[in-house]
């Protein structure tokens, strides 16, 4: 037996360092050594002494009735160390040594000291107290004795959470009573003076017992003997404090109310697996609530995205085309600045959806929750479909813009040539009518009549050569019709008008021409000579007309090829000139025989000549406009030829461009392949690899900018084709989306993998491990067959490395599932089937609570209740019916 007179062998007050609390808490001995003024300090304030023998007695009692025994007096009861022994029998459940029975001296030390030695052997050490001290009746002794036994077996092994013991204590009294107002424990004295703390505890645990809402802090005697009467009466707690003693003390002894709190921690023991219940509850509910967040978050996401994509697309397909070109080309200008500022965006929200839907459903495979099903037409293939039909859309009506642009410019065109083509004729034909309905020939003379018959051949001769361009009337409007000219209206009554009076004068020239020739035999004379000229004039007359209209001819061309065309065409004109102004000195020369001969035989010509109007002047005139025209066509073609070198070096710069960016983003692209597939190094290094990488792509990004620029150029030159590059606009853009949300998806499974990894405390090494076994497991075996039926249920062929992590993270780490989330709400309900809202108001936090309330469905079962929910389907329903 150990001495306990040696010196510097006795016992220590209080348990020592190396006893542990069973909260994995700070030591007993750690806690102690704040004690230790206990013996120095405490009892010197009566008030304090007092109210530790009353708690203490009544605390010894509480445990020696159950031996059928009791104490009077703390500081004499236990001199002889039998009545200790026995109440650390009661309190510990176990057998001490047989005590001695005899009445001397010597006896009760050794009993004491044996009560000692079992104290010692749970841990503690005693400073300060010896057997001799309690045999002789040191009140102080015995307190400090009493209170060490109280710490070790009701106090120490109290955990909470991460605290144990007295800080174990304190953080049970202020979880139990946060609800309750005028109530804030922040110790173990002043906070339970007004008796509110001690009423709240009993509410919290038994609310039938107490009326709480009826006690007021202004009345603490009352609440004190209240909380004191109902846990002595109802929950077996003696009464261990007199309410006069707490009120009139300004600090209440801390070891008496630490002692009687205890008591109720230990009635109420029972509770704390409804707390750890209702813990494991609240976990569960809030990474519900934060998945239904979530999921409410992507529904509203995604109607925006539909609704945009539903308003946008009827705008694309709208194809109903406008009467000018300035109209279409503000249309086209509206198309680019959606596909420059409205559509971007959009693209952005899409690949964000995309990766907000990845994650949600990684997020709820950690949980063990059922996969996200987005409600009807918000489903993720929903939107890629709309979105396929959204650029369906616009890349067809780009098209669309361009050719009715081009149509249009053909319209104003033919337009302008019908307008220019039916001036001409019709002021030809101006006075026509007239002349053919002229009856001159009924007082004529004889060679007058032979001059009027040559006349009309010649006028049937002219009208003939007007016959091809009437036809080129006809044609030129009925391809305006064709073309659905907005104008055709006007056109087409201006060509029924010529056609009309060109049949007209078809008829008068028939009805003169037989006129002419009732009186043909009365004409003998004819001058051949004029007659030769003006035969020869009036082609060479229609052909300057001709001429210079070619001249005057505008001209659209969209290649180097086509100009080059016009000027080839002009030059072989032009080489026809010297045999035209061979022709025209021949016609001349035939006036000049005429009026030779007629002076040669004195004869008296009459004014111009009778066969024609097309004078000598009129030919010279017209001859001399042809020449002025010819270098203003030169001028025209050369100004045209430079425009077109001017496109087809836009065109050779874009294409120079569209070569470098496309074949880079593909080689982006087939990068992010290789990299998705090589991946070295920690999810850290790799995510962070991949963002540079990401940044990488983004600084290209002014190398598509300025292919846009160039693009833009071609465009405003209305440009329509390249022959030196097979890269378009279109294919460029999409290469470039494609490129942003590839490198976008990679990161996002990266991230992924880190949720993975930290929400199921995968390390780097297991994660690497997984990856190797992902590239290299056997498929041939059965273990193979059962793997791909989890992480390919729809038999695609392919397995993504995310799947593979979750797979591998259920096979190795556990979660909660419904069976253990039902075993919670069971122990919350007290073993019953179903639960009330008053049991999870009480238990659970009031968001928390009030959530279950809403979600839960009525129990029907037998033993219902009236207000009786259903846990069991709530639970199940978390997880899906397939986990149960």
């Amino acid at each position: 037996m150990v001495d306990y007179h040696a010196a510097n062998q006795s016992y220590q007050y209080g348990p020592s360092s190396g006893g542990n609390g069973a909260g994995g808490g700070g030591s007993m001995g750690d806690y102690m050594a704040q004690e230790d003024d206990w013996d120095r300090d405490l009892l010197l304030d009566p008030a304090w002494e007092k109210q530790q023998r009353k708690t203490f007695t009544a605390w010894c009692n509480s445990h020696l009735r159950k031996a059928g025994t009791q104490i009077e007096n703390i500081d004499e009861d236990f001199r002889d160390g039998l009545k200790l022994m026995l109440l650390l029998e009661v309190i510990s459940g176990e057998r001490l040594p047989k005590p001695e029975r005899g009445k001397m001296r010597v006896h009760k030390i050794n009993n004491v000291n044996k009560a000692l030695d079992f104290i010692a052997s749970k841990g503690v050490k005693l400073v300060s107290i010896g057997a001799e001290e309690i045999v002789d009746g040191n009140a102080k002794m015995t307190l400090g004795m009493i209170w060490t036994i109280i710490l070790r077996f009701a106090i120490q092994d109290i955990s909470v959470e991460e605290t144990s013991a007295k800080e174990g204590l304190l953080l049970w009294c202020q979880r139990k009573t946060a609800p309750y107002k005028n109530v804030n424990v922040q110790n173990f004295h002043i906070s339970w003076k007004d008796g509110l703390a001690f009423n709240a505890l009993i509410h919290r645990h038994r609310p039938e017992l107490i009326e709480y809402d009826k006690l007021r802090k202004d009345d603490p005697v009352t609440n004190l003997n209240n909380a004191f009467e109902v846990a002595e009466k109802y929950l077996d707690i003696p009464k261990m404090l007199d309410a006069e003693d707490i009120v009139n003390t300004a600090r209440p002894d801390e070891k008496a109310i630490m002692t009687y709190v205890s008591s109720f921690y230990h009635a109420f023991s029972g509770a704390q697996k409804a707390e750890t219940a209702a813990n494991r509850i609240c976990k569960v509910l809030a990474v519900n609530q934060e998945n239904e967040h979530l999921m409410e978050d992507y529904e509203r996401l995604a109607s925006d995205l539909l609704e945009w994509i539903r308003r946008t697309i009827p705008w694309l397909e709208d194809r109903v085309p406008q009467k000018t070109i300035q109209e279409m080309q503000q249309k086209l200008e509206d198309f680019r600045d959606y596909r420059r500022v409205h559509k971007p965006p959009k693209v952005q929200e899409k690949c964000q959806l995309e990766i907000n839907f990845n994650t949600l459903q990684t997020k709820l495979r950690l949980s063990n929750r059922p996969a996200f099903m987005p409600s009807e037409g918000r489903m993720v293939s929903d939107i890629n479909n709309g979105w396929q039909h959204l650029e369906q859309a616009e890349k067809g009506y780009e098209e669309w813009l361009l050719n009715e642009i081009r149509r249009l410019e053909r319209l104003d065109h033919l337009a302008e040539k019908f307008r220019q083509k039916a001036s001409i004729h019709e002021a030809w034909t101006d006075g026509k009518e007239a002349m053919l309905k002229h009856r001159d020939y009924e007082t004529a003379t004889l060679s007058d009549i032979k001059a009027l018959i040559r006349k009309h051949e010649a006028f049937e001769s002219d009208l003939a050569a007007h016959q091809d361009r009437v036809e080129q009337i006809a044609a030129i409007a009925q391809e305006l019709n064709e073309l659905d000219y907005y104008d055709s209206h006007n056109v087409n009554t201006r060509c029924q008008k010529i056609c009309d009076q060109w049949d007209a004068l078809g008829s008068l020239t028939q009805s003169r021409r037989e006129a002419l020739e009732k009186t043909e035999k009365q004409l003998e004379t004819i001058d051949q000579l004029h007659l030769e000229y003006a035969k020869r004039a009036a082609p060479f007359n229609n052909w300057m007309e001709s001429a210079m209209e070619d001249l005057q001819d505008m001209f659209i061309v969209h290649t180097i090829e086509e100009i080059e065309g016009l000027i080839s065409a002009h030059d072989q004109f032009k080489s026809t000139l010297p045999d035209a102004d061979r022709e025209r000195e021949a016609i001349l020369a035939i006036h000049k025989e005429a009026h030779r001969i007629a002076e040669s035989n004195h004869i008296k010509l009459s004014g111009s000549n009778p066969y024609t109007t097309v004078t000598p002047q009129i030919i010279n005139s017209k001859w001399e406009k042809v020449q002025q025209l010819v270098p203003k066509r030169d001028h025209a073609l050369l100004e045209e030829q430079s425009k077109q070198q001017s496109n087809e070096h836009l065109r050779r710069q874009f294409a120079s461009q569209a070569n470098i960016v496309g074949p880079w983003i593909q080689t982006k692209m087939e990068e992010i392949g290789r990299i998705s597939i090589e991946m070295n190094g920690t999810l850290e290094d790799q995510l962070n690899h991949l963002k540079r990488y990401e940044r990488s792509i983004v600084d290209y990004k002014p190398n598509l900018d300025l292919l846009e620029q160039q693009h833009q150029l071609i465009q405003e030159a209305l440009i329509f084709d390249n022959k030196h590059t097979n890269y378009t606009m279109e294919h460029i853009r999409v290469g470039w989306e494609q490129l942003l949300t590839t490198i976008a998806r990679t990161i996002n499974e990266v991230e992924n993998q880190i949720l993975t990894r930290d929400a199921k405390g995968i390390s780097q090494e297991q994660m690497q491990e997984f990856r190797a076994s992902f590239n290299h497991f056997d498929k041939g075996d059965a273990e193979f067959n059962r793997i791909m039926s989890v992480v390919d249920p729809n038999h695609s062929g392919l397995v993504t490395f995310q799947a593979f992590i979750d797979f591998m993270s259920r096979e190795t780490t556990d979660t909660d599932t419904a069976d253990q989330v039902i075993a919670s709400f069971k122990v919350l309900a007290g073993d019953k089937n179903f639960i009330t809202a008053e049991e999870l108001r009480r238990e659970l936090p009031p968001d928390q609570a009030e959530y279950c309330i809403a979600r839960m469905a009525p129990y029907q079962g037998p033993d219902a209740v009236p207000g009786a929910l259903d846990y069991k389907s709530f639970s199940t329903a978390l997880y899906g019916e397939s986990d149960l």
